[in-house]
């Protein structure tokens, strides 16, 4: 097994390759992707009978990475609809069920989505091969309350094939890796095994990795964060949508273009084009008002130039077509103002955050794509009001900032170097994008082993 130590603490999983390691187990991979479970599986000393899966792009990735002359006898299993009992006993099944019924960016249409329904096929796979165990990965978003009565038939329906289910959101930073990502695990385990030894899922292995590890072209960069009192930070209010990773007594390892919210860390388009004090006093007044219901029922709604009059002392038309001239506002017929990037996930001049490099993650890489973007540099700069000024003067004027690269993304998701990917750039994202964080599956296996070997 490949291993390598952060900060002298932590054992992290590297996956090796043409390794001999005495088979322990068999397993089948359905919806199989590229791989993100065949690869820490087969560490653990696996041996996978059959895969499924139908985008050609994945498989044809799939098949280069893992079959050959060695192996060419294991089978292709074809389409889950169609696949029954198998012409063989198993241990294990595994597999990431389509995500995309129960994510947002799917439109969240649950089992009324085709494939919200392959569950379906899945629950009846294994009730047809009775395998020892299993494990699936989905979204965080399958176990939230819009999707309960759905995902608790999903697990009833396995728990009356005969298997004691356990299910718990990993996330992939707990486990080696410099992303943000919240998946659920349902295991599933035949009730006989588990009553003689009850599945504990994994505990993080503590290895508090940073982004620039894995990042092509970025130094270590090591920073001594300051620590300040949030009043200084927040101005006494403290915003409930900070997340995990969000210190409120440090400042931010990210920046977000966007001119719909404000932060110590958030760069709105009158910061990077040309504006007077009282261009900039403008839009902060239409910043702080847009999302007031008594101006309408959106999260944002244009302000009309009677309103703005009543919200701004001596306002003049004049100033109004000069932030229009400048695209930091436009005119919405009928209704009045609002800002040309009125949108989050549109960012700013197709920039949305651009995280430092001594960043504990990165958001949660998609297979839509990211407007997120790593800088080369990290920045000294402790004081707050100077922080969010020498980012623009330092990293963004000068442009000293990258793209994430398809191989950024396939060490984000723990996939080893030798791992040959699509040759298409955009593919190759979008593929690890969709994939299972390769190190959370290996330590998440290695506690289901235990169970049922």
């Amino acid at each position: 097994m490949g291993k390598f130590y952060l900060d002298g603490e932590a054992e992290l999983f590297v996956p090796l390759k043409y390794i001999s390691i005495p088979k322990k187990f068999t397993f089948i991979d359905l919806f199989s992707g590229i791989g993100g479970f065949r690869i820490p599986l087969e560490e653990l000393g696996g041996k996978c009978l059959g895969y499924s899966e139908i985008d050609s792009g994945c498989l044809q990735v799939y098949q280069k990475n893992f079959i050959s002359y060695l192996n060419q006898d294991e089978l292709n299993l074809g389409n889950v609809i169609t696949l029954s009992q198998l012409p063989f006993k198993i241990d294990l099944i595994v597999g990431g069920v389509p995500c995309q019924p129960w994510s947002i960016a799917g439109k969240i249409k649950g089992f009324d989505d085709p494939r919200g329904k392959l569950w379906f096929d899945v629950i009846r796979i294994v009730q047809e091969n009775q395998p020892k165990g299993f494990i699936f990965e989905n979204v965080k978003g399958l176990t939230e309350p819009r999707h309960q009565k759905s995902f608790e038939l999903i697990l009833k329906s396995f728990q009356n094939a005969g298997y004691t289910v356990k299910t718990q959101i990993l996330n992939s930073y707990d486990f080696g890796l410099s992303q943000d990502r919240d998946r659920v695990f349902i295991v599933g385990i035949q009730e006989q095994l588990e009553r003689n030894k009850p599945f504990q899922f994994p505990e993080p292995i503590g290895a508090e990795p940073k982004l620039y590890q894995f990042i092509e072209g970025i130094k270590p960069q090591y920073i001594e964060k300051k620590k300040f009192d949030p009043e200084i930070l927040f101005n006494g209010k403290i915003p409930i949508s900070r997340g995990r990773f969000q210190r409120n007594d440090e400042l931010n390892d990210f920046f977000t273009f966007a001119d719909i919210r404000d932060g110590h860390t958030t760069i709105h388009s009158w910061d990077l084009i040309k504006t007077s004090e009282r261009e900039k006093f403008i839009c902060q007044v239409i910043l702080k008002n847009r999302r007031k219901k008594k101006y309408g029922l959106k999260d944002g709604n244009p302000l009309s130039l009677e309103v703005l009059g009543e919200l701004i002392p001596n306002l003049k038309f004049e100033e109004i077509e000069s932030l229009v001239q400048k695209k930091i506002i436009r005119s919405i017929e009928g209704k009045g103002y609002d800002f040309v990037n009125s949108k989050i996930s549109t960012g700013i001049n197709g920039v949305s955050k651009v995280y430092l490099p001594h960043s504990d993650v990165i958001a949660t890489l998609t297979a839509t794509g990211t407007k997120d973007f790593i800088a080369k540099k990290s920045i000294a700069c402790q004081e707050p009001r100077e922080y969010k000024k020498t980012f623009i003067r330092e990293i963004y004027r000068k442009r000293k900032f990258k793209p994430l690269s398809a191989q950024d993304y396939a060490r984000l998701q723990g996939f080893p170097d030798w791992f040959v990917m699509a040759e298409d750039e955009n593919m190759a994202k979008q593929q690890f994008g969709n994939a299972v964080s390769v190190p959370v599956v290996y330590y998440l296996a290695k506690e289901l082993l235990k169970v049922i070997l």
